[in-house]
């Protein structure tokens, strides 16, 4: 059974549940969409969650925004508080099984991850100086492992 993690909003108007296989909130992501859209450190923390598992409460109070990966096919949604603008959830038509709340907006306690993977550096902003560990993995662009992957890997996926 998956861990169920509680998020909200900032102002409270969105209130969220969904249960995750993969709660350690490990990869930075430095693209220019988390950077201009997260609000702090220059990168943005994605976890995974179980799609079906999804409960919202001010589901009224959530806006998204379609982001192009290939000019065809808008596939990723980024949600949002309409009231104080707070990061929520990203969502892919690809991967519906799959969404993506941001770690920002978790309130239930998060674990620490044994490392850290920084991705999308080659976007970052000049003002961001990474706090890349011995331990850490870091990449240009997309890294070669999934956050399941990466869970597995390490022997911390939550059954």
């Amino acid at each position: 059974m998956p861990v169920t993690l509680a998020g909200s909003c900032r102002c409270g108007a969105v209130r969220f549940t969904l249960g995750s296989h993969t709660p350690y909130p490990f990869m930075r992501c430095y693209c220019s969409i988390c950077r201009k859209t997260g609000g702090g450190g220059g990168y943005a923390i994605n976890l995974m969650g179980v799609a079906s598992t999804l409960r919202v409460e001010g589901l009224g109070r959530v806006g998204h925004f379609r982001v192009a990966t290939d000019p065809d096919t808008p596939a990723c949604e980024r949600h949002f508080c309409t009231s104080c603008g707070s990061a929520l959830w990203v969502s892919d038509r690809r991967w519906p099984e799959h969404v993506h709340p941001f770690a920002s907006a978790i309130d239930s306690p998060l674990p620490v991850p044994p490392s850290r993977t920084h991705i999308m550096l080659d976007f970052k902003a000049d003002w961001v100086t990474p706090d890349i560990r011995p331990q850490d993995k870091s990449f240009p662009r997309y890294p070669d492992q999934s956050i399941e992957d990466w869970h597995r890997t390490h022997s911390l996926w939550i059954d």
